[in-house]
């Protein structure tokens, strides 16, 4: 007599473990206090806005900004619908892995950072960036509570429906140890690429770390007068995730540390890449963007940053992309090119 650990439910003419629809409940309901806060304010409340916030001197930008992050939660609905639903099956790989790449980039430092930044405060750390340069808080307290605790439950139920459908869907291309990759699997040009990935994140690293350990080079008069535990937790986030990026692309390109599993590598390139590259997009937008006080606006230094951690990003990408399609030519029997 045979028993199944999760009772299945019929979900679209498709068998679904009751573990994935609860999976896919979560991760929707973790998105509807974002989005009823970002469409209040669209609708031109100010709840969670304190009265001298700097939000309120630029309300396009605002509004536009809350548009675009209520397009970004949604996603993460349409994302987990996708990996729970049978159409979700026929989706071409890159429709799937360009916003999951996109999600994981953006929602992993939020989900390191603010958990460690609370841990920091609890020893005696001071809280920054819930302020503008001259002392008025953008946000009152509570709204980070409660949208960083989404963010982080949505991650996590995501990461989770991602995991169980990449497992099924392309598992084998990450079975096994380095050491037993074929010898062809990796050429020159993603050997290129890794190491071009390493040159171009030295000069981010160096400031990130130069910027983690308190220094000032480089940061504008408004970041520098409102730092505090907060800035430095995130600012040595920024440098695991670009040592992360680098080291998994580099592993996977020389085939180095035969006996760790391909799987390990490959999760340190996508997790890294998309932090990098993804909050480096974020970072460059909103400096762009930014008006007012000209001591927010950001600097060359930090411009350069930002856009070294999206070129770093996007290199490591790339290793991985060609390392996932080489590897499936080969299990599909076509030649590796």
């Amino acid at each position: 007599m045979s028993q199944t650990l999760a009772p299945a439910v019929t979900d679209g003419g498709r068998s679904l473990p009751r573990s994935r629809r609860l999976l896919r409940a979560v991760a929707v309901v973790a998105c509807l206090p974002y989005l009823a806060l970002k469409t209040v304010w669209v609708a031109g409340g100010q709840i969670g806005i304190p009265a001298g916030s700097p939000l309120l001197d630029h309300p396009t930008g605002m509004a536009v900004a809350n548009v675009l992050t209520i397009l970004m939660d949604g996603a993460v609905i349409v994302l987990a619908l996708l990996l729970t639903r049978p159409w979700g099956r026929a989706v071409p790989a890159w429709l799937l892995a360009v916003p999951m790449w996109v999600a994981t980039g953006l929602l992993a430092p939020i989900m390191a950072g603010y958990p460690l930044q609370l841990l920091v405060r609890a020893f005696g750390g001071g809280a920054a960036g819930t302020s503008g340069g001259d002392g008025e808080p953008f946000l009152h307290e509570w709204v980070f509570a409660v949208v960083y605790t989404g963010f982080i439950v949505q991650g996590l139920a995501l990461g989770a429906l991602f995991v169980l459908y990449a497992r099924e869907r392309w598992g084998r291309l990450w079975r096994g140890p380095v050491g037993d990759l074929p010898a062809g699997m990796t050429g020159r040009s993603q050997r290129a690429v890794a190491v071009a990935a390493a040159a171009f994140a030295l000069f981010p690293l160096t400031l990130r770390t130069v910027w983690a350990c308190g220094g000032t080079t480089g940061l504008n008069e408004g970041v520098v007068a409102d730092r505090g535990s907060d800035f430095h937790v995130l600012e040595s986030l920024y440098v695991v995730y670009l040592l992360a990026a680098v080291a998994g692309a580099l592993v996977l390109a020389f085939r180095r540390l035969p006996a760790l599993p391909v799987r390990v590598p490959l999760a340190l390139a996508g997790i890294g890449s998309g932090a990098v590259a993804c909050w480096g997009g974020w970072m460059t937008a909103a400096a762009l963007l930014s008006g007012g006080d000209p001591a927010d606006h950001p600097t060359a230094l930090m411009l350069l940053t930002y856009a070294g951690q999206m070129i770093v990003g996007l290199l490591v990408a790339t290793v991985g992309a060609r390392f996932l399609a080489a590897r499936s030519a080969g299990a599909a029997g076509r030649p590796v090119t």
